[in-house]
């Protein structure tokens, strides 16, 4: 059975840090892109970065390069989003996703607040 479960979500102040993990099964990570995606409210979800199939390139949305780092544990099969710096408009909840060709499969969303 194919499932993405995300952690790490959480509080944290304007500056600070937090690292969301996806947590892969019944699928093989490596053969997907992986990708996170995230939707503040009352605004469409919208792509934050991705990692490739099989080669592993990054690629992340302007706003995001610089802050936040894409990595891969192939052995552990999980995607960890590591976000610096983080923004009060970084607040949303986070969603990872594997795509293949025409399937992709989501995780259950994890939320986000940066806040004083």
């Amino acid at each position: 059975q194919v499932q993405l479960v995300e952690s790490g979500g959480g509080l944290v102040q304007p500056g600070g840090s937090l690292r969301l993990s996806c947590a892969a099964s019944g699928f093989t990570i490596s053969m997907y892109a992986m990708s996170w995606y995230r939707q503040a409210p009352g605004k469409e979800r919208e792509w934050v970065a991705a990692i490739a199939s099989f080669g592993g390139t990054t690629t992340y949305a302007d706003s995001m390069k610089g802050r936040f780092t894409n990595s891969r544990d192939k052995a552990k099969k999980t995607v960890n989003l590591q976000m610096n710096c983080l923004k009060p408009e970084d607040k949303a909840v986070y969603y990872c996703c594997a795509r293949r060709v025409t399937t992709a499969y989501w995780g259950q969303g994890n939320q986000v607040t940066v806040s004083t």
